[in-house]
């Protein structure tokens, strides 16, 4: 609807005045603030709950990332049968294994998110969350990085400055953690092919059918991964109380939640809002590694950091300016 207040713009005259007068704009209004809202809502509860994730991981120990990730990956396909039958999809996870395109690009994601999955509770089991943060203030330059090798896209000045700062990023906390911040790079980019993947996909299959479909292509390996643990001994799921179980088994859960809520924040809040509320995750990552963990932060540290902080500026003010252009013309160009 032309004029009614979204991110992308303010309301017409007309439509302000028949607001005010009670009029049927306002029926509109309140429409699509109650969707603004709901999204934002749902957005803040899925990396809200990413955000909080190393809190999780650390109720788990003794449990070991490997564990971990298998428990994580067979419950959350027990979960998605669940809402699959609920919502009645099976027809539409059949489709999606008949289709080898949705297929073959699902397998692809499932095992970039594994690779991810299995990074990420690694760092945080560790002592590496701070790292683990890292990878993913870094992701939106690796998204940018991804449009320009792979997709060929052109950048604008302001795109280039971000990825080039991040790479000097990269460079000083190469020097200050003595070595490769390997973590924070493979994070950063698994989740990136992740997420290109999953938006060459996304218009041919919903949010619950494309998880249920990588689930079930880790579930077999996540199962004998099980088996193996239990048989050799070093599983904790069964050994250290129910308490520790029932953890274990929520993480199917816990999995599959922020997913869902995402995948509504998304349908409702354009990509400029996305992007913006996507940094809560690694600054809650951040706070939970220092102030609960108590990892430490070398003033070399705190430099590389801060020039990556510097990059998503950029990339921020970018994003904003772009958005408010393509708004200003799309204005225009409404009769």
């Amino acid at each position: 609807m032309e004029g009614v207040p979204t991110p992308h713009g303010p309301a017409s005259a007309t439509q302000a005045t028949a607001v005010t007068a009670g009029g049927p704009g306002a029926s509109g209004l309140k429409a699509v603030d109650k969707e603004t809202t709901a999204g934002i809502v749902f957005g803040i509860g899925a990396y809200g709950l990413w955000g909080l994730l190393p809190l999780y991981f650390f109720a788990l120990l003794p449990a070991g990332a490997v564990e971990i990730v298998a428990n994580r990956v067979v419950w959350s396909l027990l979960f998605c049968v669940l809402l699959i039958t609920v919502t009645r999809c099976w027809r539409a996870l059949a489709a999606a294994f008949r289709n080898r395109a949705v297929f073959g690009a699902l397998a692809i994601a499932s095992a970039l998110i594994a690779v991810n999955w299995l990074t990420y509770t690694y760092g945080v089991t560790t002592g590496q969350a701070v790292e683990a943060s890292l990878g993913y203030f870094i992701n939106p330059l690796v998204s940018v990085l991804l449009g320009v090798i792979v997709l060929k896209e052109k950048l604008r000045v302001l795109q280039w400055a971000a990825v080039g700062i991040g790479f000097v990023a990269v460079g000083v906390l190469t020097v200050s953690y003595g070595k490769l911040p390997w973590i924070a790079l493979t994070l950063a980019f698994s989740f990136g092919l992740y997420g290109f993947v999953k938006k060459r996909v996304g218009p041919k299959v919903d949010a619950v059918t494309s998880l249920s479909v990588e689930t079930m292509v880790l579930a077999p390996v996540a199962a004998a991964t099980m088996v193996f643990l239990g048989l050799s001994g070093s599983a904790t799921l069964a050994n250290q109380g129910p308490g520790h179980f029932w953890l274990l088994v929520a993480s199917g859960v816990l999995t599959a939640v922020p997913l869902l809520f995402f995948g509504a924040s998304a349908r409702r809040l354009p990509l400029t809002t996305i992007g913006l509320l996507q940094y809560l995750a690694p600054v809650l990552q951040f706070v939970v590694a220092l102030v609960v963990f108590n990892e430490a932060m070398t003033p070399d540290r705190w430099i590389g950091f801060g020039v990556v902080w510097l990059a998503l500026l950029v990339l921020t003010v970018d994003m904003l300016t772009a958005a408010r252009r393509n708004s200003v013309a799309k204005r225009l160009a409404s009769p």
